[in-house]
């Protein structure tokens, strides 16, 4: 019997479908973002939008707003907003993700599957993390001035990306061992 995990509540043809969904508007969504965060990359500011997540004080931080003209800080207020789909649309892709891998290895990988259903819960926390820190990103883009927010932007973003990047480490792990596991399978039936 495999752990409790965020969608036990749905069925597992249901569960493939919001993966497949969530994952479309993680594509989609994650295309606008990079093409938003084009006009971000300038010497202050070479990564963009994760240059400014990053900056962890007031004066990186202003730096890089200034090194935007008019057209790159609409981009960057566009992506922070838009942001909230998308920190929608990756949490519950990567989580959904950890569930159906972790189904996969449950028969015979039991640790393997109990770590992708506790990597499946965590993936809420960094939306939440990644919501937080793009307040206080929008804030600093509006020409507010606390010296915290660049702070609370960088120690929301860095565990953000430490459980988002776990999280996907996983899938890429998982889906390297089913797709090994069909390559195999093919060669002995085949």
């Amino acid at each position: 019997m495999m752990m409790p995990h965020p969608f036990d509540w749905l069925s597992i043809a249901a569960q493939k479908r919001a993966f497949v969904t969530s994952f479309i508007i993680m594509l989609v969504v994650g295309t606008v973002l990079l093409r938003l965060d084009q006009p971000l990359r300038t010497d202050a500011a070479p990564n963009g939008i994760v240059s400014f997540e990053l900056a962890g004080d007031l004066a990186s931080a202003r730096a890089m707003v200034e090194s935007w003209d008019e057209e790159a800080r609409l981009s960057a207020a566009m992506s922070l907003g838009i942001d909230y789909l998308y920190l929608l649309a990756y949490s519950t892709t990567i989580a959904l993700g950890c569930v159906l891998v972790a189904r996969r290895f449950a028969p015979r990988m039991k640790m393997a599957a109990t770590l992708g259903l506790a990597l499946a819960w965590p993936q809420w926390l960094a939306a939440a993390l990644d919501g937080v820190e793009n307040y206080a990103l929008i804030q600093l883009l509006l020409g507010h001035s606390e010296p915290y927010l660049p702070v609370v932007a960088l120690w929301c973003a860095v565990p953000k990306f430490v459980i988002v990047f776990a999280g996907l480490a996983y899938l890429l792990a998982g889906l390297v061992v089913i797709v090994a596991d069909r390559l195999t399978g093919r060669a002995a039936g085949g």
